[in-house]
Formats: structure tokens, sequence, C-alpha cells
């Protein structure tokens, strides 16, 4: 049985978009109904609809008023506000057939000079780096978005006792593929940015290339685990990749 969905808040951004609060904490059961009415805007697109951007417990809607001008003298956001608030009984009517994303695996070299702060987390987790590991690659977790760089993904289900803050100082530059703690949360770089992130390892696979056809490897949505590889394996993947 699907969870009970949250109480929905509709409010504007701005003079072109509706953000749709869909509920108040990270939580499986927001990020289903998120999805969900995102099906429904896939399939359905109301007029005037430019685009729309899921979070942890958003879903913002950003439209054109002009277009909406044009089909009724009533006020755009009034327009998109209420063609919105009715689509949520069909979003909730999905949830009952709600699919999991596909399961995508990421290979990480652990520690060494691809996790310089592998040894931190442990020690702030009170572990071995081979514990900090196992735990760390253990669990199936879920991508509840995509954001701060293209492709990178935002991740649910990190081992509570490996929660560790951020570096006071953060980094100038992070490489693709580090595989970073942050606070109760763990994700991989998808692009060369600044980060302060803990670094606890590397992946060979590219999260974003903007030459395939769909440039972010990870949805929204999707399942990801992490699988500990060597060096050697590093090197070899990538080049593969």
């Amino acid at each position: 049985m699907a969870d009970a969905p949250p109480l929905v808040r509709l409010y504007p951004l701005g003079d072109a978009a509706v953000v749709l609060e869909l509920g108040q904490a990270i939580a499986p059961a927001t990020h289903r109904l998120i999805q969900a009415l995102a099906q429904v805007l896939d399939r359905h697109p109301p007029p005037g609809l430019r685009e729309y951007v899921p979070a942890f417990t958003t879903l913002t809607v950003y439209y054109d008023p002009w277009e909406l001008r044009q089909i009724s003298e009533a006020m755009p956001y009034e327009q998109m506000a209420s063609t919105l608030q009715g689509m949520l009984p069909a979003a909730q009517a999905l949830l009952a057939d709600y699919v999991p994303g596909p399961l995508v695996e990421i290979p990480v070299c652990y520690g060494g000079a691809f996790g310089p702060d592998l040894g931190l987390v442990a020690r702030h987790a009170q572990l071995s780096t081979e514990e900090v590991i196992a735990r760390h690659a253990q669990p199936e977790y879920l991508v509840y978005m995509v954001g701060f760089a293209p492709g990178f993904p935002y991740l649910g289900g990190l081992d509570a006792r490996l929660a560790t803050p951020r570096r006071a100082q953060p980094r100038p530059l992070v490489p693709a593929g580090a595989v970073g703690i942050a606070g109760s949360q763990t994700g991989v770089y998808s692009l060369p940015t600044p980060g302060g992130w803990q670094l606890i390892g590397r992946t060979p696979r590219r999260l974003f290339d903007a030459n395939r056809a769909q440039p972010s490897l990870l949805q929204a949505g999707d399942r990801l685990r992490f699988v500990s590889i060597s060096e050697v394996e590093f090197q070899r993947l990538f080049h593969v990749h």
C-alpha cells in the first residue's frame, strides 16, 4: 500500500513559476509523489508549460505568462496553479503502480589519492577505513534529484554512522568522479568544480557527458549502488569510459 500523500502547498516564484511544496522533509513518499506528478506533466503538458524542476520536497513549474494570457483573462499564476492542483489526483493515483527507477552500479576506488578524506571520516565515525568502505557500499541509494552541477546526484540512504561535517575550507577544485560525504548526504562530483565535501573515493564512470544522447548518467528516481574496486580496475575502467 502506498504511503498517504503529504499535504501540498502552492506558491509563486517570481511572475513565471509555481512551486508545489509536497512535503516538509526528505522522504521516499514525497519523492514518489514528485515523480508521479512529473509523469503526469510529461503525458499531459498544460498550455504555457516551459519546464519543471524536481527537488527534495518541491516541484517547480515554469510557464509562459504571455501564452496563458492569450487563453484567459485570469492571472497566469492563477491559471497554472489551478491546472496543477487539478493534476494532483492523477499523480496520487499513479502511486499505487509506482515502479522504482533502474539500479545503476557506480564502481569506486576508495581511499589513497582518490579518497584523501577517508581516514578523517573513519576517525569521525570511530570506525576503521575498511568499515567505512563496507558501510558506504552496502546501501541501495535513491537519487532524489540532480543539481548543483549538471549530473550531480543527491542521494538518500547514507548510513547515519558515516555522517561527517563538510570541510571548513572547501577545495578550489574537486575532480569529476570524486565521491564525497557532507553531513548526512553522499554524492558524486559530475564535473570538476570547487567543493567542500569529504572525499572518500573516486569513480571512473562519467556522470555527465554532453556528447551522449542523455548527458546525465543518473536521473531523479534512479537507484544507485557503489561497488568497491581496486586502483588497477579504476585505471582500466577509466580508459573504457
